[in-house]
């Protein structure tokens, strides 16, 4: 069986973050900072926090994007998500201004207020939070109606997500990332559904008890298989993916029916292709097809490398010495 190993350490690297984990943290913060310093937000008891995949440590890179989660506890109920957002927009609109080309830094969206930060290549998403009745959970501003809520808690996921890599010795996070950036490679950047589907997706996998292995490769096509037919299950057979944060509801998942029929049988394929190089003798063409599955990462550069011994097209290179040979080629006479 072909484990590659050391090639899937180094794909891990690939997909890792570059400079965005220094750029993210600090454009987050000025959010912050901005939102805390309001008077009226503050008698609402603003209490901003990260969330997302940033912060549960399952991007990929490049992050283009940072979620921030503004807790507001002591917002009255008679104060409609439309003033809330409105306000969001005056004070971040104010902070920020506009960019060298003269363009609003401040975007107003469904649920939230997005922040540019030209001189990252990211923005921030601002999402405002009230309390829901039960004092555990929180609702957020519904898309489509400024003037109702729905419930959510992202603060859940995250904890659920380091509970899971802890069960699993740290392959659960890693996984993630594998199968996020195998959606980006088969379906394309920015094409739906989106990265955070597949983290559900993948979690609903490991919660069954049906992902195991002992390394990064038996763990990846455990996954993938089993992630792939959650998709089958919701496209074929509307069986929704289950939110793990909240017992008996499902994630909404936006996307078309072409869009999910494309995912349905792209992720079938990927996870036949999977199985079928992990199961491979010749490590060769099994790191051909992990390079297909695997692509380029967000700076155009291959995740996935080609062991020692192997050219780029999965041949293994010849040997300059012969087993058992008296003489050997001379050097170059360098040494050091």
């Amino acid at each position: 069986m072909a484990h590659l190993r050391q090639q899937f350490k180094a794909a891990l690297t690939s997909i890792e973050p570059g400079d965005d984990k220094a750029n993210a943290p600090e454009a987050h913060q000025l959010v912050r900072n901005a939102l805390r310093a309001d008077t009226k937000l503050a008698d609402y008891g603003v209490d901003p926090v990260l969330i997302g995949s940033y912060k549960r440590n399952v991007s990929i890179r490049r992050i283009k994007d940072v979620d921030v989660f503004v807790r507001l506890p002591e917002v009255p109920k008679d104060v409609t998500s439309k003033e809330i957002l409105d306000q969001f927009f005056t004070v971040l609109h104010a902070k920020f201004g506009s960019d060298a080309d003269g363009h609003r830094r401040t975007k107003r969206q469904d649920r939230s207020l997005q922040v540019s930060f030209p001189e990252y290549d990211l923005h921030v998403d601002a999402v405002p939070a009230r309390p829901y009745w039960d004092g555990e959970t929180w609702e957020i501003p519904q898309k489509g109606d400024e003037d109702k809520w729905v419930r959510t808690n992202p603060e859940k996921l995250t904890s659920l997500s380091s509970e899971m890599n802890a069960e699993h010795d740290d392959y659960y996070v890693p996984t993630v990332k594998l199968l996020r950036q195998t959606r980006r490679s088969i379906l394309g950047a920015g094409k739906k559904p989106g990265g955070f589907f597949i983290e559900v997706a993948t979690y609903q996998a490991f919660a069954s008890g049906l992902v195991s292995g002992t390394d990064h490769a038996e763990y990846y096509v455990s996954a993938l298989e089993k992630v792939s037919k959650i998709i089958d299950d919701y496209v074929s057979r509307e069986i929704g993916v289950n939110d793990p944060t909240l017992p008996g509801h499902t994630i909404s998942i936006r996307a078309t029916d072409d869009e999910l029929e494309a995912a349905r049988t792209r992720f079938a394929d990927a996870a036949e292709t999977a199985r079928e190089a992990l199961e491979e003798e010749n490590e060769g063409k099994a790191a051909l097809a992990f390079r297909k599955l695997l692509g380029k990462n967000g700076d155009d550069e291959t995740v996935f490398p080609m062991p020692p011994g192997f050219g780029e097209d999965g041949s293994k290179r010849a040997s300059v010495i012969s087993a058992g040979a008296r003489t050997v080629p001379a050097g170059r006479r360098t040494f050091g």
